[in-house]
């Protein structure tokens, strides 16, 4: 018993010591005892708090958020077919995405078949139609040539009986009175053959007209069969890069197909020249009197972070377009002119672009967080042997993080960052 008592001592000595030693560590710090590891860490935080002041050139810009987008390029949509068809477009053969085309190339094509038979169709009715016109023009002279000789009948009647009328003072009565009804009756014969000669004529006019008339729809309606045939086939106007469009599919959004139907002046894909690319920016009324053309730009892929492009603007637009949150913000289109080329510099990317508006060469320049404002003075922490001490300066031009100091600085000087917040606690 006495050996677990003495046990069971030892063992609430060794937790009362433990208890000790943690309450003694705990206490260090305030006492100003600080391990190794935590005096590397406030000397890290102490050199990310300040700031060597150097001359490099000080460029003030603005940034811009825009979309790129090829300066030539052209869109490839279904064809709108002449006449009435509502039927959709199946699409047969289809260049490959980013594949290269020069000008004639074909880029997409749709199934014919329907035209060529309408086409087919329409020919085969123009055919029986020219014979129908042929044979009916025919008809017509066969019957005018009788026509003219039954007129000639007449007339040699009508003089026969006028050299009968001559007899009748010598001849009887009777005699006599059957020449003057001969006269008669082949003057009224040449008059009705005269008179229904040029209905006949007319007839026989509308009847070749009306046949020309359909014809001249059956031709109509086999060349624009023949056009809308031709028209199924597309081919490239420029040179440059295809780029599939996206249609809405099955439930989502995803490129067009060989085999797929769409219908017509629906886009199918568009063709770019990649060597010549541009950015399209919205800018607003705050920012845009800065802007001027020619003004040297750095154009980054938000898709490519490694990637930068110099630029220049190209184009302002004189008016601007009224924000949908008040009437009294407008912001303005500017273009952005892209120098070089790369696979990656692609239509519909999101690009950030720094625009340069002044450029100071060699001047001393530090962060706007290292100056700290007393009334009309701009103070930086400069450090002084183991502190930091406030000295005046002269500020000059700004940027959103930096500003050159033309006075009251050395370069080479060790200053404070985030001196306001510093001045506040």
């Amino acid at each position: 018993m006495s050996v677990l008592r003495s046990s069971k001592k030892s063992a609430w000595a060794a937790v009362f010591a433990l208890a000790g030693l943690a309450a003694a560590v705990s206490l260090f710090p305030k006492s100003g005892i600080v391990a190794p590891a935590a005096a590397n860490g406030q000397e890290n935080n102490a050199r990310q708090g300040s700031v060597t002041a150097s001359r490099r050139d000080f460029v003030r810009g603005v940034r811009l958020s825009g979309t790129v987008e090829a300066i030539q390029s052209t869109t490839i949509a279904a064809p709108r077919l002449a006449g009435p068809n509502t039927q959709s477009l199946v699409i047969t053969r289809l260049v490959r995405p980013g594949s290269t085309v020069q000008p004639g190339d074909l880029v997409v094509e749709f199934d014919r078949q329907q035209q060529l038979t309408n086409a087919l169709d329409r020919r085969a009715e123009l055919a029986d139609l020219e014979q129908q016109i042929r044979k009916r023009e025919a008809q017509e002279r066969a019957a005018a040539a009788k026509d003219d000789s039954e007129i000639k009948v007449a007339e040699s009647s009508q003089s026969r009986a006028e050299l009968e009328m001559v007899k009748n003072p010598m001849i009887a009565k009777i005699e006599a009175e059957k020449n003057v009804n001969a006269l008669e009756q082949a003057k009224a014969t040449l008059k009705q053959l005269q008179t229904t000669y040029d209905l006949k004529r007319k007839a026989a006019e509308a009847d070749i007209r009306m046949l020309n008339i359909r014809r001249d729809r059956a031709e109509n309606a086999m060349k624009m069969a023949e056009t809308n045939a031709s028209r199924m086939a597309i081919t490239a106007p420029i040179g440059g890069m295809v780029v599939l469009k996206t249609i809405w599919k099955s439930g989502q959004m995803a490129e067009v197909q060989e085999g797929e139907e769409v219908r017509a002046g629906v886009p199918v894909a568009d063709i770019v020249n990649p060597n010549a690319m541009r950015a399209r920016a919205r800018v607003n009324q705050a920012d845009v009197n800065d802007l001027r053309l020619g003004q040297a730009v750095t154009v980054g892929l938000d898709a490519y972070p490694e990637l930068h492009f110099a630029g220049k603007i190209s184009q302002i637009s004189p008016l601007g377009v009224i924000s949908t949150l008040s009437p009294k913000v407008r912001t303005f289109i500017v273009l952005i002119d892209v120098e070089g080329s790369h696979p990656n510099l692609m239509p519909d990317l999101t690009a950030s672009l720094d625009v340069e508006l002044a450029r100071q060469p060699r001047v001393l320049v530090i962060p706007r967080d290292a100056v700290r404002r007393d009334g009309e003075r701009a103070l930086v922490s400069v450090q002084r042997g183991s502190g930091f001490e406030d000295r005046p300066v002269t500020l000059g031009a700004a940027n959103a993080h930096e500003v050159v100091v033309v006075s009251g600085l050395d370069e080479g000087a060790v200053i404070a960052r985030n001196v306001q917040s510093r001045a506040s606690r």
